[in-house]
C-alpha cells in the first residue's frame, strides 16, 4: 500500500495561497489500536466548503483537521474506503459517508461502532459539533445509493442546511414576511431551500434571489423564484414589504444595503454562506432586525429533541426524495458533475471557486488519492 499521502491546505489568512504538503502514512505494523486508515476516494467542492474557509476560525472549521501553523485544511463531504482497521466492527473494503480532509487519507479513532457507521473520537474534535464526526456506512445508509454518490456529496449536506432554515422560518410563521430574499441565488444551498419554501402551494411569501448578472439566466432556469434581480437591483424592492433576508453570499455591502433599504420592515436576517468570502463584515448598527448567523446543527439538536432521530431522518428523507427525484428528472439538467483527480484539478477549482469563476452549473467531484504514489 501507500507509505505517504498528500493534504492540500491554504493560508488561512489568505485563501488563494494553496500548497500540496505530504505526510507519512502507518503501515499494519504501526497502526495503534484503536485507530482506522480511511483512503479518501472521492470529494465535493462547492461553494458550501468556501463558507467552511471563510470562517474557518471564527466557527472552529480549521480544528477538525489540524495541519501546519497558519495554515488550514478546508472540511469536506465525501466518500472513504478502509485500508486498514484495528477496531472491531469495522473491515477492511468497507465504504464510509463523512466530512473528511483535503486530503487521501484519514487517520481515525471510531467510538461508537454500530450498524450505521461510527463516530471519530479522537481528541481535537471532541469540542466541535458531533454532527460533522459522524461517518455512515453506505452498506446500512438508507439515502445511499451507489451510482448518485456525486450528487449526494454535492447536495446532501447542503439541503440538510436548507431544510433546517426552512423549518426555522416555518417555526416561525415565516415571521408574517411578503418577501423571503436569498443572497448568492445560484448556490446549492439556496437552490435547496427555494425549493422546499417553493413546495408549499398556500405560501404567502414571495421567493427573491438575488445574483450576479452573470448567472441571473441560470438562476432563472431553475423555476423556482419568484423574482431574480442582480445585486445592484436590490433597492428596487417596495420598502415596505416586510422581508426576510438569508444572507448565503456574506457580503456587508450587500447586508447593509438592504437593512438601510427595507429598515425596520426587514423582520428577519441571518448569515449562513460566505460565498463573497473577500467581502465579509460585520452587522453592527443597521437598521432593522439585527443579524444572526445561523448554524443548521443548532436547529437539528432542537428537533432531534422534539421529533427524536427517526422523525427527524423521516422528515428530511422525504424532501431529499422529492429534491432528487426534481434534478434527475428536469427537463434541462442544472447539475453537471464535473470530475478531477490529483493537486492541480483541486487547486484549480479551489481557485476557481474562490475568484468566482466556477460556473453555477457545474458540481464539482475531485480527488487527491487517484494521484498518490
Amino acid at each position: 500500500m501507500e507509505n505517504q499521502g498528500l493534504e492540500f491546505i491554504v493560508q488561512r489568512d489568505q485563501l488563494t495561497h494553496t500548497k500540496i504538503r505530504k505526510f507519512a502514512l502507518p503501515d499494519s505494523s504501526t497502526l495503534d489500536a484503536g485507530q482506522v486508515l480511511l483512503k479518501v476516494d472521492h470529494f465535493a467542492f462547492t461553494s458550501n466548503n468556501v463558507t467552511y474557509a471563510a470562517f474557518g476560525s471564527a466557527m472552529k472549521y480549521w480544528n477538525f483537521f489540524p495541519t501546519e501553523y497558519a495554515w488550514g485544511m478546508i472540511p469536506v463531504w465525501g466518500f472513504a474506503d478502509v485500508l486498514l482497521s484495528n477496531v472491531e466492527g469495522i473491515l477492511p473494503g468497507e465504504r464510509f459517508y463523512g466530512y473528511y480532509p483535503m486530503a487521501s487519507h484519514l487517520l481515525v479513532t471510531p467510538g461508537r461502532v454500530n450498524g450505521s457507521g461510527f463516530v471519530d473520537s479522537v481528541a481535537h474534535r471532541q469540542e466541535m459539533h458531533p454532527l460533522y464526526n459522524q461517518y455512515l456506512r453506505t452498506t446500512t445508509d438508507p439515502a445511499y445509493q451507489p451510482d448518485t454518490e456525486a450528487i449526494q456529496m454535492l447536495l446532501r449536506p447542503l439541503f440538510i442546511t436548507s431544510l433546517m432554515i426552512d423549518d426555522f422560518l416555518e417555526e416561525h410563521q415565516f415571521f408574517a414576511a411578503k418577501n423571503i430574499i436569498l443572497s448568492s441565488a445560484s448556490s446549492k444551498t439556496a437552490y435547496g431551500l427555494a425549493f422546499a419554501l417553493s413546495q408549499r402551494p398556500d405560501r404567502h411569501y414571495q421567493i427573491i434571489g438575488l445574483t450576479s448578472p452573470a448567472n441571473a439566466p441560470f438562476v432563472q432556469s431553475l423555476g423556482i423564484y419568484d423574482q431574480v434581480l442582480s445585486y445592484d437591483q436590490c433597492a428596487t424592492l417596495d420598502a415596505a414589504d416586510a422581508s426576510v433576508y438569508v444572507d448565503m453570499a456574506g457580503s456587508a455591502t450587500i447586508r447593509s444595503t438592504l437593512h438601510h433599504h427595507f429598515k425596520d420592515n426587514l423582520v428577519y436576517s441571518c448569515a449562513v454562506g460566505g460565498t463573497h468570502w473577500d467581502e465579509l463584515g460585520g452587522g453592527q448598527n443597521l437598521p432593522g432586525a439585527k443579524p444572526s448567523l445561523f448554524f443548521a446543527p443548532a436547529q437539528i439538536k432542537k428537533r432531534l429533541a422534539d421529533w427524536g432521530p427517526a422523525g427527524l431522518q423521516a422528515k428530511i428523507a422525504a424532501v431529499w426524495q422529492s429534491l432528487m427525484q426534481e434534478i434527475l428528472h428536469a427537463p434541462t439538467p442544472w447539475l453537471q458533475v464535473v470530475s478531477g483527480a490529483g493537486p492541480d484539478a483541486v487547486n484549480q477549482v479551489v481557485l476557481g471557486m474562490l475568484e468566482g469563476k466556477i460556473a453555477a452549473h457545474e458540481g464539482h467531484v475531485l480527488s487527491l488519492s487517484k494521484d498518490v504514489s
